[in-house]
């Protein structure tokens, strides 16, 4: 381990080691186990950046999609496609490996795209929960309110506030001192393995976390609830069966999504990260950095007539059209 190592010099005049590269270890196993997730996950890769490829496609190139809630779903799938990018690639190198080395910078680069494109990513449900309260609760004025500037507004203000926050958590812990263990029990640099290991003094950066969190997760978390509850009661409030069904429909994704991503948040950063709480950490970070990205557009694909009618419009006019073209 000392060629991951360099002596620093301290205040005090005494040597110490500082950390110039992390080991992640990953997901222990056989070969035969590795080589299993290593397929298992690039598969789910690629149908994820496909997947997330194809909403935004659809959504640029047919007018019927032209809408505040379709633009604000080829935010998140870019932010997706980001999120997985940022993520399963080293986690293939390293179950290739069996475990993998990490620059100190690479290390806090992949800590930062990680942390900022989670925060966007609450960011971007709470603006599409908004717009579908709107919708739901004032119809008349939503189109006056949701016009395409003020919806790439929500959409830029979602994207600088989420890098810059993050920028500030990311430096604090950049100037932590690491002069001990380099060996991350993780697939990739998340905060919590970094902070365990760390030989600084980490309150600061937790005191900080938790402060920032409340900007990046609470109050959207508190944003999303009041607005389902303020459509949930306009909507048994509507008398007609079929403006009932649609409305639910129209909102069920979305709060399946959020269901889903901000539960395994809450799992990870909540639950014990020593002893078998550690893999429970590890596969619950699995869902929100991997399989979250997928099921995305597959959720709103499936539950949605229009993106179902766009791409069936959309292959028809480029397959079958180009044959008889042929």
């Amino acid at each position: 381990m000392s060629d991951h190592l360099h002596q620093q010099e301290v205040p005090d005049g005494s040597n110490q080691t500082s950390v110039t590269e992390f080991i992640l270890l990953g997901f222990q196993g056989s070969q035969n186990v590795r080589i299993i997730f290593f397929i298992l996950f690039l598969v789910i890769y690629c149908v994820t950046v496909c997947g997330n490829l194809l909403i935004i496609t659809l959504v640029s190139y047919n007018k019927n999609l032209h809408s505040p809630m379709y633009f604000f779903l080829t935010q998140l799938s870019m932010n997706d496609i980001l999120l997985t990018t940022d993520i399963v690639p080293n986690m293939l190198y390293i179950l290739l490996n069996e475990k993998g080395k990490i620059s100190f910078v690479a290390c806090v680069t992949q800590f930062y795209f990680f942390c900022a494109s989670e925060a966007s990513e609450c960011l971007l449900l709470t603006v599409m929960s908004y717009d579908r309260y709107l919708a739901i609760c004032h119809p008349l004025r939503y189109a006056s309110i949701m016009d395409s500037a003020y919806c790439l507004k929500l959409a830029i203000i979602s994207w600088m506030l989420s890098f810059s926050i993050i920028l500030i958590d990311t430096i604090t812990t950049s100037m932590l001192q690491f002069c001990g263990p380099n060996i991350i029990d993780h697939f990739f640099c998340d905060l919590v393995p970094l902070l365990e290991i760390s030989c600084s003094d980490t309150n600061i950066v937790q005191i900080e976390v938790y402060l920032l969190s409340v900007n990046v997760v609470i109050i959207p978390c508190i944003i999303i609830i009041v607005s389902y509850v303020n459509i949930l009661h306009s909507i048994l409030r509507t008398p007609s069966n079929t403006v009932r069904q649609k409305a639910f429909s129209t909102c069920s994704s979305h709060l399946t999504v959020v269901s889903i991503f901000f539960g395994t948040l809450f799992g990870v950063y909540v639950l014990p990260t020593k002893g078998q709480f550690l893999n429970i950490s590890k596969i619950l970070s699995l869902i929100y950095t991997v399989v979250t990205p997928l099921i995305n557009p597959i959720i709103y694909s499936l539950k949605n007539k229009d993106i179902k009618k766009a791409l069936h419009k959309t292959v028809h006019k480029n397959i079958f059209c180009g044959n008889l073209v042929l």
